[in-house]
């Protein structure tokens, strides 16, 4: 059974950072692709950013450039995602997901496997 679990989420202040990330049971995932997604409460799950199967190509979302980091040691290894100078907006519920194939995917419907969610609480 193909299992994604996620870990890092928690309160910090604003300003602050938090690093979340993504470990992958039940199958290799070197050929897969990650991305990370959020969904805030009464919204919809947004795209946040993404990772090919190397960690050569990545692709971010307007709001997390420059602020958040996606990384892979290697393709066997977790996926993280390096979030800095967090915001109160930034309050959801981040989840990974994983998909096959060489390139990086930006929307929600190109992922196969999804992680049950871990919560990033920003305070103001």
């Amino acid at each position: 059974q193909v299992q994604l679990v996620e870990s890092g989420g928690g309160l910090v202040q604003a300003g602050g950072s938090l690093r979340l990330s993504c470990a992958a049971s039940g199958r290799t995932f070197s050929s897969y692709a990650m991305g990370w997604f959020r969904q805030a409460p009464g919204k919809e799950r947004e795209f946040v950013a993404t990772i090919n199967w190397s960690g050569v190509s990545t692709y971010y979302a307007d709001f997390s450039k420059g602020r958040f980091t996606i990384s892979r040691d290697n393709p066997k290894n977790p996926v993280y995602l390096q979030m800095n100078s967090l915001k109160p907006e930034a309050t959801a519920v981040y989840y990974c997901a994983a998909r096959y194939g060489s390139g990086w995917y930006g929307t929600r419907d190109d992922y196969e496997y999804w992680g049950q969610g871990t919560q990033v609480t920003v305070s103001s």
